[in-house]
């Protein structure tokens, strides 16, 4: 039973003209073999893309990711003829499977686009690919712990095809509190305001709580309230 914090400021950093991206585990050229993972979960970006700019067209295979936008919007196009743009609110997947090409362009020309990028290992390789994206801005409005991506046939979440994740988005009015679920790896990223939880104490913006065998703990929103995004993994 093990509840490590990792500050926003400890993450590693990539800063080019048209990027500002944090990365919660190795990434690219940034790489330490003791920060790879927690459970399933491979990536966490919290990036924000200049106006008119983005990632071009590029190549994944065999991965589950999930865009949450905080800001902005964001355009998806990938080689199987999906086009999309990604707003707050709009929970989106796109599986890989045995081989895709994609660009995320900020849809804006006069405003940044700010997104968290997450990613988690299939547990089928091999798969078709594809691409799937749901409105769950009313369910969060509702307050509580919202399902925004599931293997697990969670209604209204984007389908992971791997049966043993499930992310959670919660938005928090100052001094309310949810339960973490109890899994056997949870990660808790603080993406907006603060928070306080159990056994890891307070969690400003950008920061992140690696929960092992940790059981349900309780998350309190500070002053200004918070949003959380939260995986749990087997």
């Amino acid at each position: 039973m093990t509840t490590t914090v990792h500050r926003a400021q400890d993450r590693f950093h990539t800063r080019i003209d048209w990027l500002d991206s944090w990365h919660s585990f190795s990434f690219g050229h940034h790489y330490d073999p003791a920060n790879t993972h927690h459970g399933l979960l491979l990536v966490v970006n919290d990036d924000v893309v200049a106006p008119g700019s983005g990632f071009g067209t590029h190549p994944h295979r065999d991965m589950e990711i999930v865009t949450w936008v905080l800001e902005g919007s964001l355009e998806h196009r990938d080689s199987e003829g999906n086009v999309g743009v990604i707003e707050p609110g709009l929970a989106q997947r796109m599986s890989a499977g045995r081989g895709i090409h994609h660009s995320e362009m900020n849809a804006s020309a006069t405003a940044p686009v700010r997104l968290v990028q997450m990613w988690v290992l299939p547990d089928t390789e091999g798969i078709d690919p594809g691409y799937e994206q749901r409105w769950v801005a009313d369910a969060l409005d509702a307050g509580g712990l919202v399902p925004i991506a599931s293997g697990q046939g969670h209604e209204g979440a984007v389908t992971l095809h791997q049966a043993s994740a499930v992310c959670w988005v919660g938005r928090l009015a100052a001094g309310t509190t949810m339960t973490m679920p109890d899994a056997p790896h949870v990660h808790v990223y603080v993406a907006r305001g603060s928070a306080d939880l159990d056994d890891a104490g307070h969690l400003d913006e950008g920061d992140a709580a690696r929960l092992t065998d940790a059981g349900a703990p309780t998350l309190t929103a500070g002053p200004d309230g918070t949003e959380a995004v939260i995986w749990e993994t087997a």
